[in-house]
């Protein structure tokens, strides 16, 4: 289906849980969210009728995201139906990697081709104060699993001066002898963090680090790509890419439509704008849902405007969304 600026919109992010067992700085206050009741968290059946109408009108990629997908009771039943929906071409998740070693397998083989893993350091001190607590090992361990069973691999940096960017050709180097996707991630203001400007760091300055050290070819964008500008280094035998979307914005390029774990739907991760789509699904047939959602589609904005001069946003928890 296409929106109003002629966009193809043909992915949709699918929050199951706002919970998780991170706390990361960039995500989420130190004394974490008020959690949803559990009455407001969408059945898998309602989560399941949404992704049936988007696939109906042209949807063909789901990505599941949380919070942390893998935390929540009865997930890998859920990915084996959505991933047998018909039109479905690419079922993907998104996860923090901290259960990926116990869960590999079993997401694999209920049709979950790709995982997406937010790492943000690769020095224990430094990843346990990032994610308030989270254990560098076991995540490693659960990527190397999740490998090893089948599952393509991205790792996403969140890049932040002053706190990680001494480790961005740490993360370079580890595309070097694996068959990975590294992404770097511009810092996005999400929590309001005071003096936020401080910690972004833009995606040339993050090319200009990995350039001082290797060789980069620029690659050409595939479908599996995304936002992300892709890169090689010389030799290496994954790739690295560079993720801007508060220098050098991709809204006019992206194709997605967001569902929070309590509904909402989302056409711009950094708009305000969102569309309650509970009552749609208290309906007994799917006509109003579809009509909705079409009009939500439609209706995206061309472009986000949180870096512009004045802008104000409200504040929001990434794990609320999924990213």
């Amino acid at each position: 289906m296409h929106d109003q600026h002629g966009r193809i919109i043909n992915y949709l992010r699918l929050s199951i849980t706002d919970r998780c067992n991170f706390r990361c700085r960039y995500c989420m206050p130190e004394t974490g969210i008020e959690k949803q009741a559990h009455q407001q968290i969408l059945r898998y059946e309602d989560l399941l009728r949404i992704a049936r109408v988007a696939t109906s009108l042209g949807i063909d990629r789901i990505r599941v995201t949380g919070g942390e997908p893998l935390i929540r009771r009865g997930v890998v039943a859920f990915l084996k139906q959505l991933s047998v929906l018909p039109g479905v071409q690419d079922l993907a998740l998104t996860t923090n990697g901290m259960l990926l070693g116990e869960m590999a397998k079993s997401i694999f083989e209920a049709g979950v081709k790709r995982v997406n893993v937010s790492l943000d350091s690769l020095n224990e001190q430094s990843f346990s104060d990032i994610t308030r607590g989270g254990s560098l090992q076991q995540v490693l361990d659960g990527i190397e699993t999740a490998a090893a069973v089948g599952l393509q691999i991205k790792l996403n940096m969140v890049v932040m001066r002053g706190i990680n960017d001494d480790e961005i050709n740490d993360f370079a180097r580890l595309s070097l002898d694996r068959p990975w996707s590294v992404r770097f991630i511009e810092y996005m203001p999400t929590i309001q963090e005071p003096d936020w400007q401080k910690r972004l760091l833009s995606g040339d300055e993050v090319l200009a680090q990995i350039r001082h050290e290797f060789n980069l070819t620029p690659l050409e964008s595939s479908g599996q790509c995304g936002p992300s500008r892709p890169f090689k280094i010389s030799g290496a035998i994954g790739t690295i890419g560079i993720i801007t979307p508060m220098s050098n914005h991709f809204c006019s390029s992206c194709n997605r439509l967001r569902i929070t774990s309590d509904g909402l739907a989302k056409s711009c991760l950094l708009s305000d704008e969102t569309v309650d789509l509970k009552p749609y699904l208290q309906r007994a047939d799917d006509c109003d849902l579809q009509q909705r959602i079409e009009k939500i589609i439609f209706a995206k904005p061309s472009r986000h405007t949180i870096n512009e001069a004045g802008a104000v946003h409200k504040p929001f928890t990434m794990s609320s969304i999924g990213g």
